[in-house]
């Protein structure tokens, strides 16, 4: 079953999955997680109305209660599931991937995520086995409620005055058009590709790939934005550009958000997350505020259950997850838009820029993340592993989500993808000169050694 991953169940649709699957998911759900009712969203997409209705099939025919919210980011479920104490909740969401992609985020009580650990491998594999999937004797009701007013409330206790600030956003014909209008009505504000439209026909909802943030930086040029916003297709990740319309790196932003929670509420000495792939610039950044920092594995099925663990104030990860304790742990884009914004109308205030801070945090300089598509994933990272460790002393060693190691004037993370043949190499130094190198220096290995391909 090709759609089943870490953290989601995720695919094109009627190639990796079907109504069948989707049905199938719906029917096991209820009991897997000990529920008698489950919230369901969905995104835009052209397939997810198909995908919902069988999903909502599956749900009843199992004897369970269905409460349906429609049209929904996956924000606005994780509110749902941990505000109002569902036990499961489904969003029918590709997030970021193209238009012809669809899935199922999976959420249980607190809105904790249900990855391919903890509960999606064995749907998988029931579904894989043929376990039949009888209808009760007593199916389930369908409600349809309207959960988005709560939400927005809950979203205004973190807007500040945005007077003074310019503000550019790119919507992505996505679900963050539920949203942004409303919230920001009244601001100096432009928006982007502000319909919803789930074959998404002006850019791929992936503000990770640079072409799509394109448009989101002319429109900051054109206008004189200090700041620009793009959300993902289902609006739990949000990226930035900067007055001077730079792409801002997202893991920098965990450092940033501590002119928030730090300057401003006067948190001290916080505890906070990041991911293995993160600069060192933002560690460095957040000594000056005691805080604690952790760092942890790639995706929310690992980093919203970390965070609780540590109950930390704030985390996030270089795909532009933002999670906060105030939020149930769990991220949301809106949410973490709204904490930059508040930030750079301050910075405005004192007469300084995005742009400026940001180069204040970001001293080093990155890689970005490189793929390399080579079939024999585990011997290719092992062998760079081997070649670094063995060529210079490392300063540290972290052995999950791939390796990560630390010398004194850079450091790699290698890590292989959970759904594709590729390895992911990232690397950060002192001078673009030896981040070049050392870039060049692994795909020699991975190139040479395993027949890689750089993607």
């Amino acid at each position: 079953m090709g759609a089943f991953h870490a953290y989601d169940i995720r695919g094109i649709y009627n190639v990796d999955f079907n109504k069948d699957t989707a049905y199938k998911v719906g029917w096991f759900l209820p009991g897997l997680l000990g529920a008698d009712k489950v919230l369901v969203g969905r995104d835009c997409r052209v397939s997810s109305p198909e995908i919902h209705d069988a999903l909502i099939q599956g749900i009843t025919d199992a004897g369970a209660d269905v409460d349906d919210i429609g049209l929904s980011s996956t924000p606005l479920v994780y509110f749902g599931t941990a505000n109002y104490g569902y036990k499961a909740s489904v969003q029918i969401t590709a997030s970021h991937n193209p238009a012809e992609y669809n899935g199922m985020k999976v959420s249980r009580e607190n809105a904790l995520p249900v990855g391919l650990d903890t509960g999606l491998g064995q749907i998988r594999d029931w579904i894989d086995e043929g376990r039949p999937t009888p209808v009760a004797a007593k199916r389930g009701t369908v409600r349809e409620i309207d959960i988005k007013p709560d939400y927005i409330a809950f979203l205004r206790r973190f807007k500040a005055d945005l007077g003074g600030l310019k503000i550019a956003f790119d919507l992505s014909n996505g679900m963050a058009n539920l949203f942004a209008k409303e919230i920001y009505a009244g601001e100096d504000a432009e928006f982007l590709f502000d319909s919803l439209d789930g074959r998404f026909p002006n850019h791929e909802p992936n503000p990770l790939i640079p072409k799509n943030v394109e448009p989101l930086k002319e429109l900051v040029r054109k206008t004189g934005a200090d700041v620009g916003v793009i959300y993902d297709g289902d609006a739990d990740r949000v990226m930035f550009v900067d007055e001077q319309a730079r792409f801002v790196a997202p893991d920098l932003v965990i450092a940033l958000m501590a002119r928030y929670f730090c300057d401003e509420r006067g948190e001290r000495a916080p505890r906070v997350l990041q991911e293995i792939r993160s600069s060192k610039a933002v560690g460095e950044w957040l000594q000056r505020y005691g805080a604690s920092l952790s760092t942890w594995r790639v995706g929310r099925a690992f980093a919203a259950p970390k965070l609780r663990e540590l109950d930390g104030l704030w985390g996030g990860e270089l795909a532009g997850h933002y999670y906060f304790k105030d939020f149930f742990y769990s991220d949301s884009g809106m949410l973490a838009s709204l904490i930059v914004l508040r930030i750079v109308a301050g910075l405005k205030r004192e007469g300084k820029t995005l742009g400026g801070i940001m180069d204040e945090i970001g001293r080093y300089r990155n890689s970005g993340e490189v793929n390399f598509r080579v079939e024999d994933k585990a011997g290719a990272m092992e062998a760079v592993k081997a070649h670094f460790a063995a060529a210079e002393k490392a300063t540290a060693v972290m052995d999950f989500d791939g390796y990560r190691l630390e010398f004194p004037d850079w450091w790699f993370n290698i890590r292989p993808s959970n759904t594709e043949p590729y390895l992911r190499f990232i690397c950060e130094a002192t001078s673009e000169e030896k981040m070049r190198a050392k870039v060049e220096e692994t795909a020699q290995i991975i190139e040479k050694q395993f027949g890689g391909i750089r993607a």
